[in-house]
């Protein structure tokens, strides 16, 4: 086992009041983004908001002293560039699927958190913690209700998505401790920049008809004149992706990631609160259950095992 093993830090609120806050930012960010979907790319919503949280994620590492560059690059931008996949994958998703079933199926994520936390730095799982995980995952088939749209082969999109995501947080927690949260947020900005460069530079060569990029337009359409209300929508992008990719590294960090990715599940909660606030979204009665297993889900995995309560040493079996 490598070294990192006994040096993993324990700390499981902060990990789970990390993520809950990060992913409830995270998906007022995503709601913005549906909100200009119409009018801009997401190509160039990639670069313009990089534009913003590059810049503040420098000043922060700045006044508190921290190097840009990661201690082992590699693996930092190894776990950015898996989680600009995981974004690609995610909204290519998004004009095949409905957006609530896309994010449903996204959220796949932490039941392979699980899996290749066991497989790959043999984290403890434990039976309680599957019965959890395996708990939230039938509330996500309980929003996706087989048998619709949703079980066409492009969920195969989203759920490759979560596997990009759940491999990139395990390495965060085994591979990228010695980095600060930070600087894995300032690669995955430069990254996520990097790769709107790239794809739009591909696009202004492929020249695309305007009836081939209607195919696709949030992907495939060229970049769109902006205005003071698009540039102040990408300006608080750029904030809140700096804040949330910051706390999503910390709270990987500082717990186990199956505890952790658990906690992810909240990201369905907040959509359905940021869909009915600002596109009066109502969620029926299947989506409410499912929210319902998804939250006992994370009460359970965050429960301590009878013998951890009852050990003196206070560690898991």
């Amino acid at each position: 086992m490598d070294r990192h093993k006994a040096l993993r830090p324990e700390n499981t609120t902060l990990g789970v009041a990390l993520i809950v806050g990060s992913v409830f930012l995270m998906t007022l960010a995503d709601a913005l983004v549906k909100l200009v979907s119409a009018d801009l790319a997401l190509w160039q919503i990639y670069v313009t908001r990089s534009l913003v949280s590059i810049p503040v994620l420098g000043v922060l590492m700045f006044w508190r002293g921290i190097d840009l560059w990661p201690k082992a690059p590699g693996w930092a931008y190894l776990r950015a560039a898996l989680l600009v996949l995981m974004w690609i994958v995610y909204y290519a998703s998004l004009p095949l699927l409905d957006l609530s079933v896309a994010a449903v199926a996204l959220y796949t994520s932490p039941l392979l958190i699980a899996l290749f936390s066991a497989l790959l730095i043999g984290e403890p799982v434990g039976p309680q913690r599957w019965i959890a995980i395996l708990i939230g995952f039938v509330g996500v088939l309980t929003i996706l209700r087989p048998g619709t749209d949703a079980s066409s082969w492009f969920m195969l999109l989203p759920i490759l998505g979560a596997a990009f995501y759940a491999v990139a947080m395990v390495l965060t927690r085994s591979k990228c401790l010695d980095e600060t949260p930070l600087t894995l947020a300032l690669a995955l900005n430069v990254s996520l920049m990097a790769a709107g460069l790239v794809v739009t530079g591909v696009l202004l060569v492929l020249d695309l008809t305007p009836e081939a990029s209607s195919a696709y337009p949030f992907v495939l359409a060229p970049w769109a004149g902006m205005g003071a209300r698009e540039w102040g929508v990408v300006s608080l992008l750029g904030v809140l992706i700096a804040i949330y990719s910051t706390g999503v590294a910390k709270a990987y960090q500082s717990a186990a990631p199956t505890i952790v990715g658990t906690f992810d599940y909240a990201y369905l909660i907040f959509a359905a609160l940021w869909g009915f606030v600002l596109f009066s979204e109502t969620p029926d009665t299947a989506t409410v259950t499912g929210m319902a297993l998804i939250a006992a889900a994370g009460i359970l995995v965050a429960r301590p095992p009878e013998t951890a309560r009852i050990n003196p040493s206070g560690t898991a079996p």
